[in-house]
């Protein structure tokens, strides 16, 4: 294709400037209102004009947290979510629309037939699928692309390169190149952007494209039919996970209804695999792949895939993730048939005679071996050891996710716990977001009898010049530290209603004495972080990383924290709070 002129109607120098004093207008207050966001853009001449849609200029002087910086303009604020809420469009003319803003961003539909996409949907455990398919297909030296969310720390974590988030100078070369396109065709459009979560999902199929992967590993965001990732038209090979109840407001409210939507992926011919399902979900599943003459199987469970070296070893602590482990093995085993054996195409399933039949094991090869050995997820069942300091951090969010945190917390604090030479604290440090269900995960959390339950929002620190990467104003901070205050006041009412103790975690552990667990709420998770710590942990004593004291009372709290030969601390119930302490836990993580 012949590349057109670029012609921008302000200087270099001066667009610089002006979005260099919008990205510190961001930083300082935490948002803008689109209006005024428009209004410093017009004043800064962003209306740019992109006709191609192989070139676009990097904005001179524009770095990363700029583009960060602008990206967040396009979440929606919690009063305006609100109101979206209650009077929600048809989800396919959203999905219409995004189809729309694909277009506008210079990219077709049948453009993303030529990444040789494994979509992936489920209600637990499906970032974890991708992340296993991901290792084993690079592992067979493949150039794989991987979409995810959330990102935990820094919002490039989304669009990974061969396991790696694409680097801050990629990252703000290719925004401002998708950025630049929908700014100029906007006034066509009724002034109209994408929002936040379409315009990242666009902007990884440009990556994608740009930087010639072999394959992209694409996860859903929101369940499936109407989700936006679901402009793909024909991907090589669709996965589930375990399905469950969450964001039943978009979704539905039984099991049924979710797992329509999740069905929603299939494509005609395209063989999909999902994970043993409940009944009722699994019955949708078939009819829905009946309907869209679309081939499903059921995995088998991890001990049937025959192996020379024994069980497999998967990379990813917990038994949930076992199940994940097959669902990867199949995704991945089917995409390289079709890449490598043209002729096994013939021999896929006829999608009107397999619904929902079990799918065949076979033996792993030495990549997918390795592969799911290898697999790193942050903040999936993920330790960190700091000396006296142990950190269990898992983003479980759902009623199911919370069970399989627990059974994984307790085992592996277990084992830990045994070599310890003196009594063993444990703390919870948690909060939840939006319409899940906290009481019921506070009381499944109750059998790892915490001495200390700490609570905050999903604010990583106090300071002002908060990482742009983590503001979300999605939610109001008012929301978010009376969530937490009714956190704790259900964790107080849950064990007011326990009848007996449940059997200790550890028996003839030195453990503290049985008693009812303290209590606390924290404006930031820094704050929380470093009274957790006392001291204890050297990552969390830079000077840099200060909080206003404690009250005498709440550091009288903290003497068990003091006198215990360990400390363990579990991070749980949202993911944005594992991302956030991660960033404190993890410094690497945030540069």
């Amino acid at each position: 294709m012949k590349r057109t002129s670029h012609i921008w109607s302000a200087s270099s120098e001066h667009l610089r400037l002006m979005m260099a004093r919008l990205c510190r207008v961001l930083r300082q207050r935490g948002g803008l209102l689109l209006r005024e966001r428009d209004s410093v853009f017009r004043l800064a001449g962003l209306a740019v004009r992109f006709h191609s849609t192989q070139t676009a200029p990097h904005i001179p002087g524009m770095e990363y947290q700029d583009a960060v910086c602008t990206l967040n303009t396009l979440q929606t604020n919690a009063s305006a979510l609100e109101q979206v809420r209650r009077g929600r469009s048809h989800p396919q003319v959203q999905l219409q629309a995004m189809t729309g803003f694909l277009e506008r961003a210079g990219l077709t539909v049948e453009q993303l037939d030529h990444l040789n996409i494994i979509h992936v949907t489920g209600t637990k455990g499906k970032g974890s699928t991708c992340a296993f398919t991901e290792q084993i297909l690079r592992t067979y030296g493949f150039r794989t692309g991987f979409y995810s969310s959330p990102h935990l720390v820094q919002v490039r974590e989304r669009i990974r390169i061969d396991g790696r988030p694409i680097s801050k100078e990629l990252f703000t070369k290719y925004f401002w190149q998708v950025y630049g396109r929908l700014d100029e065709t906007k006034a066509a459009h009724g002034g109209t952007m994408p929002a936040y979560f379409r315009f990242l999902t666009i902007l990884a199929f440009h990556v994608f494209l740009q930087e010639k992967v072999d394959l992209a590993v694409i996860e859903v965001g929101i369940g499936g039919a109407y989700d936006c990732t679901n402009i793909i038209r024909r991907p090589w090979v669709c996965g589930i996970s375990s399905l469950g109840i969450d964001h039943t407001q978009i979704l539905g409210d039984t099991i049924e209804k979710i797992a329509w939507q999740k069905g929603g992926i299939f494509k005609p011919g395209v063989p999909a695999f999902t994970v043993p399902q409940p009944e009722d979900a699994m019955a949708v599943l078939r009819d829905r792949a009946r309907e869209i003459k679309c081939p499903l199987w059921v995995c088998p469970d991890l001990d049937q895939y025959q192996t020379e070296s024994g069980p497999l070893e998967l990379g990813l602590a917990g038994q949930h993730q076992r199940s994940n482990a097959s669902l990867a093995l199949q995704l991945s085993h089917t995409w390289l048939q079709r890449r490598c054996g043209p002729d096994q195409i013939g021999l896929l399933p006829d999608p009107e005679n397999s619904s929902g039949s079990q799918a065949a094991s076979f033996k792993p090869g030495s990549a997918m071996v390795k592969g799911l050995a290898d697999t790193e997820w942050a903040g999936r069942t993920q330790t960190l050891r700091r000396g006296a300091l142990t950190y269990f951090l898992d983003g479980a969010h759902t009623r199911r996710s919370m069970q399989a945190c627990v059974q994984w917390f307790r085992e592996a604090a277990a084992q830990r716990a045994r070599n310890a030479s003196g009594a063993v604290v444990r703390v919870l440090l948690f909060n939840a977001t939006g319409e899940r269900d906290s009481a019921a995960m506070l009381k499944l959390l109750l059998p790892c009898r915490f001495d200390l339950a700490v609570f905050c929002p999903n604010i990583t620190e106090a300071a002002a010049s908060c990482n742009a990467d983590q503001q979300n104003f999605n939610v109001s901070v008012e929301n978010m530290l009376t969530r937490c205050l009714d956190n704790e006041q259900s964790w107080r009412l849950h064990q007011d209603q326990r009848d007996e103790a449940p059997a200790p975690l550890i028996d003839g552990l030195p453990l503290l004495a049985d008693r009812k667990t303290d209590t606390q709420v924290f404006p930031c998770i820094l704050s929380a972080l470093q009274w957790i710590a006392q001291g204890r942990d050297p990552v969390l004593t830079d000077p840099a990383q200060t909080v206003p004291p404690v009250r005498p009372s709440v550091s009288a709290k903290a003497a068990p924290l003091r006198d215990a030969a360990e400390v363990h601390i579990l991070v749980t119930g949202s993911l944005h709070l594992v991302g956030g302490a991660l960033k404190h836990l993890d410094p690497e993580s945030a540069k």
